[in-house]
């Protein structure tokens, strides 16, 4: 029996004016933001959904649900620590995470570097176990209509 395994995570969010844009942890410049219940860090949510898909632990929504009014504007960062506690309870060690961002604007170019190093210390891994990436729908869906935002993210996880 091996003792790697794979998750997924998946995570999608209104863009609206008036809302912080929280990716990774940094602060994104833009007209719109994150509709959410919590700060709405997709990048988080979607790494967090992912380490408990990989550790066969359910996902956020069952110990975080978005229509308790206990977690309104709880910091993603917070979630990512309390599902990382679990996966160190489990002997379960970050091999990588890899994160994909789909969104029409803003260009996340300048921002994937500090996305980079704030997701790898909030994982308390190295940052050559990160990769950023961002991507656009080519203007098509509500992704395309710069009506929300997406983030995929697949890690690979350890039993040591």
């Amino acid at each position: 029996m091996t003792n790697l395994r794979v998750g997924n995570g998946y995570d999608v969010h209104e863009l609206k004016p008036g809302y912080k844009f929280l990716l990774g942890g940094v602060q994104i410049e833009y007209t719109k933001g994150i509709v959410a219940h919590s700060d709405g860090d997709i990048v988080f949510h979607s790494i967090s959904d992912a380490l408990l898909g990989a550790a066969a632990m359910g996902d956020i929504g069952h110990f975080f649900p978005d229509d308790d009014p206990k977690y309104k504007d709880i910091n993603s960062l917070f979630i990512l620590n309390h599902i990382l506690e679990k996966l160190n309870r489990l002997s379960f060690v970050i091999v990588n995470v890899d994160v994909t961002i789909v969104l029409e604007r803003p260009k996340l170019k300048f921002y994937i570097p500090s996305i980079k190093k704030s997701v790898s210390k909030g994982l308390k891994i190295s940052p050559d176990q990160v990769n950023i990436k961002a991507t656009t729908s080519e203007k098509m869906g509500f992704v395309g209509r710069e009506e929300g935002i997406v983030c995929y993210t697949t890690v690979l996880i350890e039993k040591i």
